[in-house]
């Protein structure tokens, strides 16, 4: 075997798979209600406003249609969103902030948002010193609401 295939192997395993790009999805041990109860439960504690909770699946059983569990969170503080968007106010399309639960095709549970670095890359403001506070914060408050 050449070095270098070995070697590409192994970038591959260990590379997350991305379904979107710019979303960041862990999985989650809960069903999909608990996962999404979960977070909704957090974001609250530390203060920020719930704007929307979204069932996807629940709209498409009104026209009729399936579709596995699939929830959006709108949520959000201008303590975080108003430095981004000084950053560049075009970032106010992308806010406030979203996460969706949802169930794959095998069962497993799901937890995504956007990357705020993503997000700040996309309105040209890579630079923008909330970034970094902003994806720490979603990273933590995403696994708390996955930890067992």
């Amino acid at each position: 075997m050449k070095p270098w295939l070995g070697f590409a192997v192994l970038l591959a395993l260990a590379v997350p798979a991305w379904g979107a790009e710019g979303l960041i999805e862990v999985k989650s041990p809960y069903g999909a209600k608990e996962t999404m109860d979960r977070l909704e439960g957090i974001l609250m504690q530390k203060g920020m406003t719930i704007f929307a909770r979204v069932d996807h699946a629940a709209g498409a059983a009104k026209v009729g249609k399936k579709l596995r569990p699939t929830e959006l969170l709108i949520f959000g503080n201008p303590q975080g969103g108003t430095p981004l968007m000084e950053c560049s106010q075009t970032a106010g399309i992308d806010l406030p902030l979203k996460a969706l639960v949802r169930q794959d095709e095998s069962g497993q549970v799901w937890l995504g948002y956007n990357d705020p670095a993503f997000l700040a890359a996309r309105h040209g403001a890579a630079q923008c010193p909330m970034v970094a506070n902003l994806k720490k914060a979603l990273a933590g408050f995403v696994q708390e609401a996955v930890a067992k």
